[in-house]
């Protein structure tokens, strides 16, 4: 079924594309902004990238079944623990629709249902890919409802998927620490929380600085509207005057601006960077 949704997503990338462009244009007459707008936004490029994210998932080893640990007790009774699906997920996250097809490959993988709810912002494009997907388990002999999706924006209907605890037995929040806070308030079903942002690195005295400037600027440049863009630098004192105008050089075309204090904030001033002195709110 994976290997079917990878070739959909790409036979159908004219398709999913048109009905992603819909979503952009409300968001841009709603006002979003250009982190939230660049978030929704499908390209060729992208969906292609989707493609290849679930045909990774298919080389992944499969984990059901397998055993994590265990033992014979002295009465002679073997104890295993085994990994087993948990059977129905739900799982709401907020304006990314290539999250829609990374929820939906990972749960299919490891053998269980889905319910999606994504945010309001991707009502069209989810509406498409999971179409898709569920075109696909037909085609592969399995349920299409494996695989479901709440695209009415209605909030309420996320109140009622916390509830259902009958029928759902995990809920998966995948977004900002409101969210978060949101499921594990409502739900009267199990809540996995992940993190919410705040990204590190550490520049420390024996790094290679050359490389540490290339993967600061991956951190933060590729892609700024994610969750996981860089958003924190650290750097060892000893090696600040040398390292912070190397970096400062190397984004100078990248429109990147610094929010530093003290040392760090002088040093970036005599670099020439777009500095400001970092605030007790930030």
């Amino acid at each position: 079924a994976l290997s079917i949704i990878a070739e959909q997503l790409e036979q159908q990338a004219p398709l999913i594309l048109a009905e992603n462009a819909k979503d952009i244009e409300l968001a841009k007459q709603n006002g979003l902004s250009d982190a939230l707008i660049d978030r929704l936004l499908l390209t060729q490029e992208r969906l292609q990238g989707i493609a290849n994210d679930v045909r990774h998932v298919i080389s992944l080893a499969d984990p059901v079944g397998k055993i994590i640990d265990g033992g014979t007790l002295d009465s002679g009774l073997k104890i295993e623990r085994v990994r087993t699906p948990l059977s129905v997920i739900g799982t709401i996250y907020e304006a990314r629709p290539n999250v829609t097809i990374d929820v939906a490959s990972l749960c299919l993988k490891t053998g269980n249902a889905v319910i999606l709810r994504g945010g309001k912002e991707t009502q069209f494009s989810n509406k498409i890919l999971i179409e898709v997907v569920q075109n696909a388990l037909e085609q592969a002999g399995l349920p299409k409802f494996a695989v479901q999706a709440i695209t009415d924006p209605n909030r309420e209907l996320v109140m009622q998927l916390l509830k259902l605890d009958r029928y759902v037995d995990m809920i998966i929040p995948r977004g900002g620490a409101g969210l978060h806070e949101l499921c594990k308030q409502h739900s009267t079903i199990p809540v996995i929380v992940g993190g919410v942002g705040v990204c590190h690195t550490f520049v420390e005295e024996s790094a290679d600085q050359n490389k540490a400037v290339f993967v600061i600027d991956n951190a933060k440049t590729q892609r700024p509207s994610t969750c996981n863009t860089l958003e924190t630098l650290l750097v060892q004192h000893s090696i600040a005057e040398e390292f912070l105008p190397k970096l400062v050089s190397h984004l100078s075309a990248k429109n990147v601006k610094y929010h530093a204090k003290s040392t760090a904030l002088n040093i970036l001033k005599q670099a020439g960077a777009n500095v400001c002195e970092v605030t007790e709110k930030e």
